[in-house]
């Protein structure tokens, strides 16, 4: 484990917030102990919160003194109130070679220009000699939509060629495909993620995803900006998660590849479109790579508290957030090397903290309430897959997740706009809770961005666990003072200026009566249901509903 030098004295942060001795007033979400939480975490004596860096010591030991104050119950290791991650670094060695041969012609690749490549199995060098070239369509199999674009091709030692997004995300009105996997909205099938693993399991020696802006809802500068480092969790068997190369190729290297091929990129997308596609190899094309990889382990740590359920103790409910951020980076032009995470997030973080507060002044709930602060988000959701895959209390048994992940900071709203709108039951009882607030919910307006891929409450989604998930990133709320326009503007402002970076700090002027309006509408959905015996759902068209059934005779 890596030597953390900045201890909780240190840090200055031993004591407990006196808010917390308060009686939390009848909406129980406070503003003023919101601010007061986030300018802990935000703080330059915790060095931006980096997993495994210098401040994670004192994060760890503040959240849980805060936890131990509200008399809760530790649900970490061995009785603990901490769960170990270890994770694995890897980062690309300067110089790696890539190279394209079609059309009896050989093409160096250069590295963030044309390709991004890297790997997430433990090897010091990945040499890739003439492998040959299989385009795969969308590399999705969904069999409740009846589609599979392997139809059992082999892929071992191949490289799978594949495009952005879903199967319909470019279809045609008319087109049997369209609708099939939401339209322009983004299902997991068309995360990158879940194209590696998919390729992973398929054989595929290595995976190549066609970058095209649109489908990607990112430009090629995002691809490129982990400059060759990447992180995991330590797997006992990384081979069946991660090809041994997984990257990006641009689009016009692809459309070159496949006319020296005699192929049309355009046709063979249109063609990928229709459920009778089948793969299509590269005739006399090859790939070819050979690139160092350092790799580094360093443990990182969850913070879990419960409060078990008094009648339904083995059925939980979970709250969450990640309480890290990026640590240090170049120089602002103050001179601050800290990225603090405020908002992302820092704001979350204190969202659990106050329902934790709620939850400890009222009465104890039928079902177990945990509390997961996460960490290592920001390298890949890695520690609530940690957690997911080595859960405290059974995934099939815990009824709902609430995760918080930025959190406005603007005011009050009419709204809250709701990521991942439309999948699952728990969305009804988000929006009776906001009636009663005199509120409504919006669905996130661009749900081709595929946000509700990017928190950690898809870590348990992905395994069948009703989520819901705020995001204040996702679109601008209907602000009582100046409309859907400020709310954008404040979206804006804060994306495009300090996300991930070091101007996302704590500011004494936030108003955080929305913030907390939202957190409160997460409070009351969640207490309800630890209250209930309950089992939400997710709707027909999920592709989380197949998964969830999986265990159903766990919660009969």
């Amino acid at each position: 484990m890596r030597t953390l030098s900045l201890t909780l004295a240190a840090a200055g942060l031993l004591a407990v917030s006196p808010a917390l001795a308060q009686k939390p007033p009848p909406n129980p979400i406070s503003p003023a102990r919101l601010s007061a939480d986030v300018k802990v975490l935000a703080d330059a004596k915790l060095y931006g919160r980096a997993p495994g860096g210098p401040g994670e010591a004192g994060t760890i030991a503040w959240l849980t003194a805060q936890f131990k104050a509200l008399g809760l119950k530790p649900a970490g290791d061995k009785g603990g109130w901490t769960q170990a991650v270890p994770l694995i670094r890897f980062t690309v060695a300067p110089d790696p070679k890539f190279s394209l041969t079609a059309g009896g012609k050989t093409q160096a690749l250069a590295e963030t220009k044309q390709i991004m490549a890297w790997t997430q199995r433990p090897t010091d060098r990945v040499v890739i000699a003439n492998a040959p070239l299989v385009f795969v369509g969308y590399g999705v199999t969904a069999p409740e939509r009846g589609w599979d674009d392997f139809k059992g091709v082999d892929l071992k030692g191949k490289i799978a060629v594949i495009l952005i997004n879903d199967p319909d995300f470019e279809a045609l009105p008319g087109e049997p495909v369209a609708g099939k996997f939401g339209g322009k909205a983004a299902t997991y099938y068309g995360r990158w993620i879940y194209k590696y693993e998919e390729a992973a399991r398929r054989g595929a020696l290595g995976a190549l995803i066609v970058h095209e802006t649109a489908g990607a809802a990112y430009p090629w500068s995002t691809v490129v900006a982990s400059n060759g480092e990447s992180y995991d969790v330590v797997r006992p068997d990384p081979d069946k998660v991660h090809p041994l190369l997984q990257g990006w190729i641009q689009r016009d290297i692809a459309v070159d590849l496949f006319k020296a091929s005699g192929l049309d990129f355009e046709a063979l997308k249109k063609q990928a479109r229709t459920y009778g596609f089948k793969p299509v190899t590269l005739t006399s094309a090859s790939f070819s790579a050979d690139m160092g990889v350092k790799t580094a382990k360093l443990m990182s740590h969850n913070v879990l508290a419960q409060i078990p359920g008094t009648t339904r103790p083995n059925e939980s409910v979970m709250f969450g957030a990640h309480w890290d951020a990026f640590g240090q980076g170049p120089a602002d032009a103050t001179g601050d090397t800290i990225r603090h995470g405020a908002i992302d997030d820092g704001m979350g973080v204190a969202g659990v903290l106050e329902i934790a507060r709620a939850f400890a002044h009222g009465p104890r709930p039928r079902r177990s309430v945990v509390f997961g602060v996460w960490t290592a988000e920001e390298r890949g959701l890695l520690g609530s897959e940690y957690y997911a895959a080595h859960p405290k209390f059974p995934l099939a048994t815990t009824a709902g997740d609430f995760t918080m992940d930025v959190v406005q900071t603007a005011g009050a709203s009419h709204d809250l706009v709701l990521v991942g709108a439309g999948q699952n039951s728990l969305e009804a009882d988000l929006a009776r809770a906001a009636a009663r607030q005199g509120r409504t919910i919006t669905p996130d307006p661009a749900p081709e961005k595929a946000l509700f891929y990017r928190a950690d409450h898809f870590s348990v989604a992905k395994r069948g666990v009703p989520t819901l998930l705020i995001m204040g990133m996702a679109a601008g709320p209907d602000l009582v003072k100046g409309g859907r326009a400020a709310g954008d503007a404040w979206v804006n402002d804060y994306t495009t200026k300090c996300y991930h970076q070091v101007c996302d700090d704590w500011h004494a002027d936030w108003d955080l009566s929305g913030a907390a309006a939202d957190i409160d509408l997460f409070y009351e959905v969640g207490r309800d249901l630890a209250n209930s015996s309950r089992w939400p759902t997710w709707n027909a068209a999920s592709e989380f509903k197949p998964v969830r059934a999986q265990t159903a005779a766990a919660r009969k």
